[in-house]
């Protein structure tokens, strides 16, 4: 997990958060986010987290965890199935979970679902916390991250996030040592194994058994109200991602996000070197903005994001210059090493597969051979029109040139001037100037 950004969020942070306001009202508009239930001291909220944890995720648990408490619902269940993600993300979504005004339930599910590394702090933290048979929970050592890191950094990293998993179970009444386990040896505990170090609660086969089972049972809530979950006669709220948060959470993705990027430059390229296409302008601005997005809330590197543009730029010099092939190599060179950096502060599951990059770099590289060969190609090639294309083409004296008449050129009458001598009707001439809307010729070398 990423320790970027976690005691402060930056102003490029901000301007994000900005940006998803803006587009969550635009669902709001539009009448598809999910609408409000009346409140019933009966309901039970299910919010479910399934992926990556950045920034997105954080905020679909605030508002589904708000929504829950203005609905007055007995509990809030969240279920979870994550490889791990952001340690500033998760960091937020313990806040609001710490915080809330209404049970939180963390079940781990379907059966295989694993809440590794940033899921094995947000389960720990909740109120309640749950396992389906078959999963697993643990592996939240946070030096999985670059190697950037230096070994001093490494052992801060490791010890805070130690000191703050113990402080999390300690306050849950969970099991601190385990806990702290997970984060210095990395290790991972299945559904039995973690009930029995009382890192979780109890087990559950599905979502029915699990409600079941919360009844009854006692909580204490932030506010210091000890309150009694009762699921006698409930109504199951389930309240998935919107659309919009669907969408922020899928392009939060370090492969969707370098993707967009590789997009953009291709559109906004082809836009330069064809304008008035428009298309490919336009497409290629909105995957450079949803690119830019992603890569804020993924920690990109911005030595890595540097380098690409670099690159970019190489390429476009390419097209404008005679580099013969240089500056695109360096632009192939600069793509591949900065691809490779963009996301090095990051945990394996935050990174960019490998084979993707050389995969992409390779597509980017054959688009730039192929349009800098039609610009080559289209420099060598005679001009079709103007006094250029005239120049070189063969005439039929229609009137005798002495030195002024007429001529045929691919059907058209024009006024002529031969440079020398004279031409009788019928002969040959060869255009071998321009002057306003008159030829200029000689005569055809019939030696040849």
């Amino acid at each position: 997990m990423s320790t970027n950004n976690f005691k402060h969020r930056s102003s490029a942070r901000t301007i994000l958060r900005g940006f998803y306001i803006l587009l969550l009202l635009a669902a709001f508009i539009t009448g598809i986010n999910p609408p409000d239930i009346n409140a019933s001291s009966s309901q039970v909220a299910v919010l479910r987290i399934e992926g990556t944890i950045v920034p997105v995720v954080a905020d679909y648990v605030e508002r589904g965890i708000k929504q829950a408490e203005e609905n007055d619902s007995t509990v809030c269940i969240i279920e979870l199935d994550t490889p791990g993600g952001l340690l500033s993300a998760t960091a937020d979504i313990i806040k609001t979970i710490m915080n809330a005004r209404v049970p939180i339930v963390v079940y781990v599910s379907p059966r295989g679902a694993w809440a590794a590394s940033a899921g094995t702090f947000i389960t720990v933290s909740a109120h309640i916390a749950v396992m389906a048979p078959g999963t697993t929970i643990g592996a939240a050592h946070p030096v999985s991250i670059g190697e950037q890191m230096s070994e001093e950094m490494k052992k801060k990293t490791t010890e805070y996030s130690a000191a703050y998993i113990r402080s999390i179970a300690e306050m849950r009444g969970r099991n601190a040592e385990q806990a702290e386990l997970a984060v210095t040896e990395s290790k991972s505990f299945t559904s039995t194994q973690a009930i029995e170090n009382k890192l979780v609660d109890f087990e559950a086969t599905d979502l029915e058994s699990l409600i079941k089972q919360l009844n009854g049972r006692k909580v204490k809530l932030a506010d210091g109200r000890e309150v009694t979950i009762a699921t006698e006669n409930h109504d199951t709220n389930k309240n998935p991602m919107n659309w919009v948060e669907d969408f922020l959470h899928k392009i939060s993705d370090p492969n969707i996000a370098y993707i967009l990027l590789s997009l953009a430059t291709i559109g906004i390229i082809t836009e330069i070197t064809n304008p008035g296409m428009i298309f490919p302008g336009v497409v290629g601005g909105i995957c450079l903005l949803f690119a830019l997005y992603a890569l804020g809330n993924l920690n990109a590197h911005w030595a890595g994001l540097l380098l690409i543009l670099l690159a970019f730029i190489l390429f476009i010099a390419e097209l404008f210059t005679s580099a013969f092939g240089i500056l695109t190599a360096g632009g192939i060179a600069a793509m591949l090493i900065g691809s490779f950096m963009l996301f090095t502060e990051n945990t394996q599951v935050l990174q960019i597969d490998p084979v993707l990059i050389v995969f992409v770099v390779l597509i980017i590289a054959a688009f730039f051979v192929f349009v800098l060969g039609a610009i080559i190609r289209g420099q060598r090639r005679r001009s079709v029109t103007g006094e250029e294309a005239m120049i070189g083409r063969v005439a039929v004296v229609q009137t005798e040139l002495n030195p002024r008449g007429t001529v045929i050129l691919e059907g058209e009458h024009w006024t002529a001037v031969i440079e020398s001598g004279s031409a009788q009707p019928d002969e040959e001439v060869i255009v071998s100037r321009m002057d306003g809307l008159k030829l200029i010729v000689k005569k055809k070398d019939i030696s040849k």
